[in-house]
């Protein structure tokens, strides 16, 4: 994906899988702590689901939406970490794993979520 996309215009935006097929709405950005790059985004799948994380690296924005280039089903059996905190290095290489994404270890210690599309109250 374009690094040089402001992770706040990431938020709220419509992903979709390869296929075509809605997953959901992107819910939160984690940033590389060493880089500030977005790497992953957390997808919420639905009304009372879960948010799926994936990666920003291969997806990219496509019309306004994101295109995340892998089935829905393996986005929605996405390792569950929760959101709103640091994924650490073990996590993200699960979640790489889990991608069949080639990666022998990852860039930065730990990734930090950067709440930066603004307060709870203005996602609400």
């Amino acid at each position: 994906m374009q690094t040089d996309v402001d992770p706040r215009n990431l938020i709220g935006r419509k992903a979709f899988d390869r296929d075509g097929a809605r997953i959901g709405t992107i819910d939160e950005v984690y940033l590389d702590d060493a880089t500030g790059i977005p790497e992953w985004a957390a997808i919420r799948t639905g009304l009372f689901s879960r948010d799926a994380f994936v990666p920003l690296e291969p997806s990219e924005l496509v019309d306004g939406s994101l295109r995340v280039p892998f089935e829905r089903a393996l986005i929605k059996d996405s390792p569950d970490f929760g959101v709103g905190r640091h994924l650490s290095p073990e996590q993200e290489l699960q979640l790489y794993h889990h991608y069949g994404l080639d990666i022998t270890a990852p860039q930065s210690p730990d990734l930090r979520f950067g709440r930066i599309a603004g307060t709870e109250d203005e996602r609400a």
